[in-house]
Formats: C-alpha cells, structure tokens, sequence
C-alpha cells in the first residue's frame, strides 16, 4: 500500500507541467512595487485555488494590494502551520534593457533550463511552492494532524502596512506555531534569522556663498561627506550573541558567501552602512547651502536600536548644522538555528538532493520577521537570488520543482510529527 509521502511525491511528479505553467503564469502577470498593485495575480491564484476546491478568502485592506487567506483543518488535533509568501516584486524602468535585462522582465520564459522575469526568484517560486503545498496536503485532510494555513500577501517589497503586516495585527489565523516562507535562500541555506534595517534621512543647512567665497560659510555637501565618513564606525561595533547563534554563525561563513556572494559570512555579524541617496547644490560655481543624504543602517543580530543610536547621536553631535530623522526600523529577529522545522527541511534535501542545507541569516530583510517577533519560529528556504533586484532575475526549472517538493514534504512531516499540542 503506497504511504502518504509515497503519493505526495508521485503527485508531485506527475503534476510538473501544471506547477510550471502556474509558476510562469504568476511571474508573467505585473505587481511591481511602486505601485503595487496586486489584483490581478491575487486573481490568479484565487481562481487556482477555487479550481482546486481549497478553503480560501481576500482580506483586502488596501483594495489594490489584496492579501489572499486560506485555512483547513486535519482530522486530528494537533500543530498550526503558517505558509507565506509574497506577490508584489521590485519594479522595472521602463527602459529595462538598459539595467542589463537581455529578456523581456515579465515574459516568464524558459532560457537554458531556467524561467527568467522579475520576480521569478523573489519570491514567485516560493510563493508558488506555498500555493502548491497548501492545494497538495489538503488532498489528504481527512488523515493529516493539526491545521495549516497559507498566505499570500501584498506590500512586502516597500515593508508596506497592508500586507503581512496588517494580517498580523487583524487577523489571528495566520499566527500558528510555526511558518514555513520561500523566499531565496539557495537550495543550500536555510534563513533562520535576518538583520535589521534602521533607515535614517540626515540634513545639512549652511549659509551657503559663492563657490570663491569658501572662508565665508562651511559647505554642506563637504560637511556632508565628513559627517558619512564618520558613520562609518559604526561598521566597528561588537555585540555579544547567545552561543547557539555564535555556533550557528561561524558554521555558516561558507554557506553564507554561497547564497549571497562572497563576503557575505564577514558581515552577518557586523553592522552595515548604505548611503542610499545623496542630494546637495545648485551649480557648480556655489557653495551648497544644504545637502541630505539617506543612510540604510542594517543592524546584526544582537544589536539593539539603542546601541546604535547612542552612537549615531555621539557622532552627529560634532555637525550642528546636522539633523535627522528615522524613516524606517525593523529590529533584527531570529528563531532556533537547530530548531524542527530547519531540520525537517535539511532531512529532505539530502533526501531529495544528496545534501543538507546550513543555518544562515539573511542580509536582507522578508515578513518572516513577523512571525519571529511574536516568538514564532520562522524558516525561509527559497531559490538563489540570482538578478533579485537586479537584471535577468530567473530560477532553474529544476531548482523550482526542487523548492516545492521539500516545502510538500517539510510541511507534511512538521504536521504528522508526535510534537503536536
């Protein structure tokens, strides 16, 4: 008699041209943000969801950036898992060959094995692999333990109120005991923990003279530059970690520099300054009388806000012709580096791919966090970034199918695991 894995794997298999399709159909479908607009992909995973005859719902604060629900129940108690994903990507100019695209962004088309378009990576194929695992384990209800629920959410890319966000504070279904996210990862890390991004927009005002005239008044722009030079400390800080996170980190320099470049291991630990923008002058031949500049301040975990901005105060201090404002903060946020559902998703990749994927935290920021703040455990196992934010953004087919198997299988076991309440 085939177990229930055995027939979650042969659905699976025979059921890759419409995993595919669906796949490429959502990337094809624009949800740049800005704007954000999301209704017509929230359509076409209701209608998918609907044709399946899965339990599901619209919660649509915002009615342009729409957030799709869906719950069902086992036939035994048991634990509450969460699936999230999100369906709005990073925009496109509208000349995108000149960023480097050498495909049409939302063609969504297959080149050399891998489907290319923006968002195919972050995070349609995890979203997808959500979709499907959610339409997958509802076929077996009637046996499954516990309840699981899948999300897929607008208004991510901007940190947005009316997506994650405002599901967490209204609508307690989505919390659960654990959730499960596919953002990218590469099929070789798991995302147990992400820093935390502190955006701060600094002003500068002089009195400003004529470009000769420099021993009248001081330069913003200049005092600008000093003033960023001096951010830099803050990249010098030290923080003390519990030793599991310590253990976790130092195991996962290598892995970390193979899911997001090389050098990435050095700086998980450490805090991170991006100048974003910087605006200063009118013409060459005056001194500027006002420059801003926007500061992405990416906090470690084990830093805190207070630590960071004692120091951002010590430093600006020495400019009186400087202000500032914060315009954005979400702490850093972790879960057990070793905790079930990380060694869940490592048990079938090795299954599955002949290797187990190591602990690492994410430079970059998801709605996994979200979870984590109300001490949820929250785990990412998604594609590799490859083009994420960038030109040519695609995923390997093979990697696609790779994602949504072990999302299907890590989910199953999670459910039907002896832990439940």
């Amino acid at each position: 008699m085939m177990s229930e894995r055995e027939q979650l794997l042969k659905w699976l298999d025979a059921e890759q041209d419409d995993m595919l399709a669906f796949y490429q159909d959502l990337v094809r479908i624009r949800t740049p943000n800005p704007p954000g607009n999301t209704v017509d992909a929230a359509a076409h995973i209701t209608d998918f969801l609907t044709k399946h005859g899965v339990p599901h719902r619209l919660v649509s604060p915002e009615p342009t950036m729409p957030n799709v629900i869906g719950t069902f129940e086992g036939a035994d108690a048991g634990r509450h898992l969460v699936l999230n994903g999100h369906i709005d990507v990073f925009p496109v100019s509208d000349t995108p060959e000149d960023e480097g695209w050498t495909t049409d962004p939302w063609s969504g088309d297959i080149i050399d094995g891998k489907v290319y378009g923006r968002g195919s990576a972050d995070m349609k194929c995890g979203t997808s692999a959500s979709i499907w695992t959610y339409v997958l384990l509802h076929r077996l209800k009637d046996s499954l333990k516990g309840k699981l629920t899948l999300t897929c959410v607008s208004d991510e890319e901007t940190f947005g109120p009316w997506g994650a966000r405002w599901l967490m504070e209204h609508e307690p279904e989505v919390l659960g005991d654990c959730c499960l996210n596919g953002e990218p990862s590469s099929p070789f890390s798991i995302r147990y923990a992400e820093k935390g991004p502190l955006w701060l927009k600094f002003t500068i005002r002089t009195a400003g003279a004529h470009g000769a005239y420099t021993h009248t008044t001081g330069s913003a722009t200049r005092i600008a530059t000093r003033m960023i030079h001096d951010l830099e400390k803050l990249e010098d800080m030290s923080f003390d970690l519990p030793h599991n996170l310590q253990q976790a980190q130092a195991e996962s320099i290598e892995s970390s520099d193979r899911a997001m470049g090389e050098g990435a291991g050095h700086i998980v630990p450490k805090v991170t300054l991006n100048i974003g923008t910087i605006e200063g002058g009118l013409k060459n031949n005056m001194i500027p009388g006002s420059c801003q500049f926007e500061a992405d301040i990416r906090l470690p975990v084990g830093a805190t806000k207070d630590l960071i901005m004692a120091e951002v105060d010590k430093i600006a201090s020495a400019y009186p012709e400087a202000t500032y404002e914060e315009t954005n903060f979400n702490p850093p946020s972790y879960c057990d580096p070793y905790g079930e559902m990380l060694e869940i998703i490592q048990n079938n990749v090795e299954q599955l791919r002949g290797f187990r994927p190591t602990p690492i935290v994410s430079l970059g920021g998801t709605d996994a966090r979200l979870w984590r703040y109300e001490n949820i455990p929250a785990y990412v196992y998604g594609p590799s970034p490859t083009g994420m934010g960038s030109f040519d953004e695609n995923v390997p087919v093979e990697d696609f199918f790779h994602i949504v198997k072990t999302h299907v299988l890590s989910a199953y076991d999670y459910l039907m695991a002896k832990g439940e309440r």
